[in-house]
């Protein structure tokens, strides 16, 4: 029997091909911050450990107090028109030619490629948005390879779990920028877990929709963390975080999840 699907509707399907790898810029003195309507509401301290980071470097932090959400909750649900509505907010707000930083690789995705969905039908849009995406980055990414980043460990040895959120890992590739600045810490033990690259059921509206799966999806990432012998939990994507954390909460367990950024600042002695 013939296991070639062609015609069938089953064909494998393709990966997309991967993007040229970027030209990183020297570091700027300038840059913009997006802080995520999430880091906003719900993790403060992620955003303002970003700023000192960043300012730890020597850049300037200008963070344009109109910001408020990238858009991506409403274009995943479908809701395209107010996700463009959203979004078109956002591209007013970054006129001058800083790189944008960003403390989330999802809403950075969104900058970086969804953006150009929203607006391929409005040519002058359109180039706003490609000149935006060509100068967004997300944190670690910025961190690691523009302002090339150097961290002397100052904390005890401890063994910590990386979590990337999918879309981050697979559109930006951050859980590779996370792993080579924790590498920097003497220090500290990165721990694998399994489950290392599932979605850890968060998915924005998806665990609003769809609560049952993503309880058992969060469940799978909270055994595996518990299970990989790590005391510490970092991931660059708070969405994730908040769910992670509100699973080991009510699970009743000790282990929390840390943003990457408060979690580098607080190991090389700035915090």
């Amino acid at each position: 029997m013939s296991h070639n699907s062609r015609g069938t509707g089953q064909a494998t399907r393709v990966a997309p091909p991967r993007e040229a790898a970027r030209v990183y810029p020297p570091k700027p003195t300038d840059v913009y911050l997006f802080g995520t309507c999430v880091i906003d509401l719900f993790f403060p301290d992620a955003g303002m450990d970003s700023i000192r980071l960043l300012e730890r470097e020597g850049i300037k932090v200008h963070f344009p107090q109109a910001q408020s959400c990238c858009g991506q909750p409403a274009y995943t649900s479908g809701y395209t028109e107010e996700a463009r509505a959203v979004a078109r907010a956002q591209l007013q707000l970054f006129a001058a030619d800083w790189p944008l930083v960003v403390p989330s690789g999802s809403c950075a995705g969104m900058f970086r490629h969804h953006y150009h969905e929203l607006f391929k039908d409005e040519p002058a849009a359109l180039q706003q948005v490609e000149a935006l995406a060509a100068r967004t980055y997300e944190l670690a990414e910025f961190l690691l390879h523009v302002c090339r980043i150097q961290l002397s460990d100052t904390g005890a040895p401890v063994k910590v779990a990386l979590h990337t959120s999918c879309s981050a890992r697979r559109e930006l590739g951050t859980h590779v920028h996370g792993r080579a600045l924790l590498a920097q810490l003497g220090a500290v033990e990165r721990v694998d877990h399994a489950y290392e690259s599932e979605c850890c059921g968060f998915g924005g509206a998806f665990s609003v929709r769809l609560p049952d799966i993503s309880g058992l999806m969060v469940l799978d990432k909270t055994t595996a963390l518990k299970d990989s012998g790590a005391s510490e939990v970092v991931s660059a994507d708070c969405g994730c975080l908040m769910n992670i954390n509100g699973a080991l909460e009510k699970q009743g367990e000790s282990l929390r999840g840390e943003h990457l950024a408060s979690f580098l600042l607080r190991r090389s002695g700035g915090k």
